[in-house]
């Protein structure tokens, strides 16, 4: 478990990550969710052990991470500027990771390659960007860590690919607990991998929670309600959002979908049906009740 106390970095007079504290558990994918600037690659790179907090401290088991190889072989990261050694060819990446991490997996490396159609004995400098983050990712989860840290990882890699990467995340999830944290600045591309997301604005962490918990207590309905019915007068609802297009009402609400259910019943709907929530949609309705519009932090 990755956990993360007070974690504050400076820049001078700028304050990039400002007393952030975060838990990470195992085996599942935590999403940084934030916009160019707010702290999201300085996060990583003291998770990473690169930079050292001014104040805080961040561990991996109870074990802070900075100057501590034997920690740092646990994960992999991944920035969002590609670095590799001058003139290098993916072979001889693969040939230093080997050096560095002892579980990496020549064969799967091979394979890989092969299935993403690159060449491993081409010089690194000669691919596009998006190649160079497919080559990044290969080494990454060919290195057999137990955490991979994801900067901007799928900014740059075109949508078959996107689902391609996410695919082999989630089958290395499976097989051997690995745990994913990814930062990204778009909250479509994480919709569908994370089970738990941070909003980081201004160095601090605006909101920190799990997918799923947000969205048992949070539902969206669209209900057509008889004539001297209004959402406001129902009683038993806990009314977050309400939106009018005609007769058509959409109602954010929360509170467990049986209580929902049963308060809609109760004032026979003409019409009404629950319907999943976009990432989107629950962060839009959390970040509204603190005062803020995600879509000028994230969208």
């Amino acid at each position: 478990m990755i956990e993360a106390r007070n974690l504050t970095k400076r820049f001078g007079d700028i304050i990039a990550v400002d007393h952030v504290n975060a838990t990470i558990r195992d085996g599942s994918v935590f999403g940084l969710i934030g916009t160019n600037g707010a702290g999201k690659s300085t996060f990583l790179r003291m998770l990473s052990g690169i930079l050292k907090p001014e104040e805080g401290c961040v561990t991996i088991d109870g074990k802070e991470i900075f100057e501590n190889i034997s920690i740092k072989s646990r994960f992999f990261y991944i920035s969002d500027d590609q670095y590799f050694f001058n003139n290098a060819t993916p072979e001889e990446m693969k040939n230093f990771y080997q050096c560095v991490y002892p579980k990496f997996d020549h064969m799967r490396f091979i394979h890989l390659m092969e299935s993403f159609e690159l060449d491993r004995r081409r010089k690194i400098n000669t691919f596009s960007k998006g190649m160079k983050k497919q080559v990044s990712v290969i080494c990454g989860v060919c290195a057999g860590t137990d955490y991979i840290f994801c900067d901007e990882t799928f900014d740059g890699l075109d949508p078959v690919m996107r689902q391609t990467v996410k695919s082999i995340f989630i089958g290395d999830m499976e097989e051997r607990n690995l745990t994913p944290i990814i930062a990204s600045h778009n909250l479509r591309e994480l919709e569908d991998i994370c089970d738990h997301v941070g909003l980081l604005h201004k160095g601090g962490i605006l909101l920190s929670r799990d997918l799923e918990d947000m969205k048992l207590n949070l539902h969206k309905i669209q209900c057509v309600l008889p004539s001297d019915k209004k959402p406001e007068d129902m009683t038993g609802l806990d009314l977050v959002k309400t939106e009018r297009r005609g007769s058509l009402w959409t109602l954010t609400v929360r509170g467990s979908r049986e209580d929902v259910e049963a308060a809609i019943k109760s004032y026979h709907p003409i019409f009404a049906e629950i319907i999943p929530l976009s990432l989107e949609e629950i962060f839009i309705s959390e970040t509204e009740v603190a005062g803020y519009d995600i879509k000028k932090l994230v969208l």
